[in-house]
């Protein structure tokens, strides 16, 4: 059986929680056997670093509640949170660092390694290294902002105690002193990359736009289906990495009946929640076919709105004889900033090509593209 997203999670955040739990209890050991005072309390800071991993368990499981009265889409954003709070702790860490860094800069002093301590921090880069990358890795496959967070936390570490390795090593080597000036630089890089990271997740609780590559596919998919002549307004709502809701329109012929559109719809739908997981609710607009006045209306409205350049969608034509009423929905670029004098113009336009009517031109703006 194929092991779940939510399981594969946890089990990478289990290996950096041991991981960590073992590169401490080594440090610690080593500490305590050459009685060093600072690999001690670096044992204590590994320990300290398991807490990204522990967050990630923690909001995986709970994302995986089940959908109640107060939270009828489910708690799959919660994993967002998770992300938020370790992408804060990156940010905080590298502000510390920073702090630090400049100290060293107006106080510079001369580091003293002792074998015992070179073979530890060596150990350390490298089980840092290989941990953040694996888990960075993971988080990018199982597309989970928590795991890449809690990964590149992992790097930043070995980063900044490779940096103060480097430093004292050409201390000692030509008696130059770059320890504050590295960890300056590469304070401000972590600093940088956890407002990078930080974005993402509360991008996503905006309401962050889908990926392009995602809709192009939706509308190839629904394209595919014989009757559908074109897909319109797309909008999608990511309720956690794997729930989103969303809706779209589809035109197909005036001919077809309520029971041919429901079937339509039916199969539309199915077809978006087994290849993308999304609850997809689907609407219809009508193309008018035959040799009839709504045709005619059609073609002259279509025809004359697709002359506009600053408009790059026009769908939706509906005319009621009943009510002698043509509405149409335009999407305009973003070089239109002003929506209701867009309307008065292009209502203002038709009604002089078609007199006697009521115009509704509705602006539609793209929420997917």
């Amino acid at each position: 059986m194929k092991e779940s997203r939510h399981s594969q999670i946890i089990r990478t955040s289990l290996i950096g929680v041991v991981t960590n739990v073992l590169l401490a209890t080594f440090k610690a050991a080593v500490g305590f056997l050459a009685n060093s005072i600072a690999i001690i309390m670096d044992a204590v800071n590994n320990l300290s670093d398991a807490l990204s991993s522990v967050i990630t368990i923690i909001g995986t499981i709970l994302s995986r509640r089940p959908a109640d009265r107060k939270h009828p889409y489910g708690h799959g954003r919660v994993e967002y949170f998770s992300a938020i709070i370790i992408s804060v702790i990156v940010i905080t860490a590298g502000v510390t660092s920073l702090i630090e860094s400049v100290k060293k800069i107006i106080h510079p002093a001369e580091p003293s390694y002792t074998t015992v301590t070179l073979i530890v921090i060596i150990v350390a880069i490298v089980v840092k290294l290989l941990l953040g990358w694996y888990v960075r890795r993971r988080g990018e496959k199982l597309k989970s902002d928590a795991l890449i967070a809690s990964g590149s936390d992992a790097l930043f570490d070995a980063v900044i105690t490779l940096a103060t390795l480097i430093s004292a090593g050409i201390m000692l080597l030509w008696g130059v002193s770059l320890d504050g000036i590295l960890s300056t630089i590469i304070s401000a890089v972590i600093i940088k990359a956890g407002i990078e990271m930080l974005s993402s997740p509360v991008g996503e609780l905006l309401g962050a736009r889908v990926s392009a590559e995602l809709v192009a596919e939706i509308k190839q998919e629904v394209m595919a289906f014989e009757e559908v002549h074109g897909v319109y307004d797309i909008i999608l709502h990511n309720y956690g990495p794997e729930v989103m809701m969303g809706s779209l329109h589809v035109s197909v012929d005036d001919t077809m009946t309520a029971q041919d559109i429901h079937g339509l719809s039916r199969r539309i739908s199915t077809v978006m929640f087994e290849k993308h997981g999304i609850i997809m609710t689907v609407g219809v607009y009508a193309v008018a076919t035959g040799n009839n006045q709504r045709k005619e209306l059609q073609s002259l409205v279509l025809g004359t709105l697709a002359k506009h350049g600053e408009l790059v969608q026009i769908h939706g034509f509906y005319y009621s004889e009943k009510e002698n009423l043509i509405t149409v929905d335009v999407v305009p670029d973003d070089s239109i900033k002003d929506d209701s004098a867009l309307c008065a113009s292009l209502t203002q336009e038709l009604s002089g090509l078609i007199p006697g009517k009521t115009i509704l031109v509705t602006v539609d703006h793209n929420y997917s593209e």
